[in-house]
């Protein structure tokens, strides 16, 4: 397969037929002027050594020559190649609240959104480390497999909103669950679960599935995002109200947080608006025993251009070695 990494040179090559209807017009215009002084054919016996049909053949080679020029200026490719690339480091399982509560304002815009950015900030600083996301509410889903391509964790990671999960609720447990089976089949030791969370839990048992982690080599780390004082939850038309028409008010519980974090042998931090918290807990998943990855990636594709560069190359000079003047021997040729 043949690809063009600057196909908009390609758009050049509509220039060729203008070289031949230049020409043409040229010829015309020649003839034209030749006729004022006389015959046409009278005329041009008095000039043996032009060559009409040089010109034509002169014009072909150019154009040649253009077209191959053109190609090579488009960079032609091949391939791609396949190789299986090595990487050291951690696979992390980052397990983001979607729930409703994460619309609180204790942050700038609000919980959800702060918490999007500092994912986005960490994953700049990660080099050969694999990432995934899970978001959950009251069920929780991949939005992003395991993965060393951060551009496309920063687009999935834009896309987020409390209307992916379309269960509402805050279930925990379930996520870490969802987390523990989405590790690829290489990791066994560096493996880690960051929950980004209220911690407010209503739907399961979060420290027993934290210990189940454990048990199977996982840190879950967890980090609070809210205020113990709590906030309103901004809706449509007002403020979140429950079946007694009461304003719902959402509050971080931290306790719920650190018994996860312990249960899941990592730690707990508090989010603030400065420091969200991911850093010190990379900086902590770091000091992990570095786990070599295979993987098979694409290589970039083998450039072609310099061939179609020469075969041009071979064209304009071979159209500047045939010249405008009939052959020698042609001229003393007898009839």
């Amino acid at each position: 397969m043949i690809v063009f990494a600057n196909p908009r040179y390609l758009l050049l090559l509509l220039l060729i037929p203008f070289f031949f209807i230049s020409l043409a017009l040229w010829m015309r215009v020649r003839r034209i002027r030749l006729r004022k002084f006389g015959d046409e054919d009278l005329v041009n016996g008095l000039m043996p050594s032009w060559s009409k049909s040089k010109r034509w053949v002169r014009a072909l080679l150019y154009s040649l020559a253009f077209f191959f020029f053109v190609i090579g200026l488009s960079r032609p490719q091949i391939g791609a190649k396949l190789s299986e690339r090595k990487a050291k480091g951690a696979e992390i399982m980052v397990v983001l609240d979607v729930s409703n509560s994460m619309l609180a304002r204790d942050y700038t815009p609000n919980r959800l959104e702060r918490a999007k950015l500092a994912i986005s900030r960490i994953t700049d600083k990660l080099q050969d480390d694999r990432i995934g996301l899970i978001i959950f509410a009251g069920s929780s889903f991949v939005q992003l497999p395991i993965t060393t391509d951060y551009v496309s964790a920063k687009m999935f990671l834009n896309s987020i909103s409390t209307e992916s999960v379309p269960v509402q609720g805050t279930a925990i447990g379930d996520a870490l669950h969802t987390a523990m089976r989405s590790f690829s089949a290489q990791s066994e030791h560096s493996r880690a679960i960051i929950v980004i969370t209220d911690g407010e839990n209503h739907e399961d048992d979060a420290v027993a599935a934290a210990a189940q982690a454990a048990e199977a080599g996982i840190k879950v780390y967890t980090i609070g995002v809210g205020s113990s004082e709590g906030q309103p939850i901004p809706v449509s038309g007002g403020l979140l109200k429950d079946k007694e028409g009461q304003i719902v008010v959402t509050r971080l519980d931290e306790e719920t947080l650190k018994e996860i974090a312990s249960a899941g042998n990592g730690a707990y931090v508090r989010a603030g608006n400065d420091e969200f918290g991911l850093t010190p807990i990379i900086d902590d998943i770091r000091k992990m025993e570095d786990e070599e990855f295979k993987s098979i990636v694409f290589e970039e594709y083998d450039e072609q251009f310099m061939y179609f560069l020469g075969i041009s190359l071979f064209f304009f000079v071979l159209e500047m070695l045939i010249g405008e003047r009939r052959s020698l021997r042609h001229l003393f040729d007898k009839e």
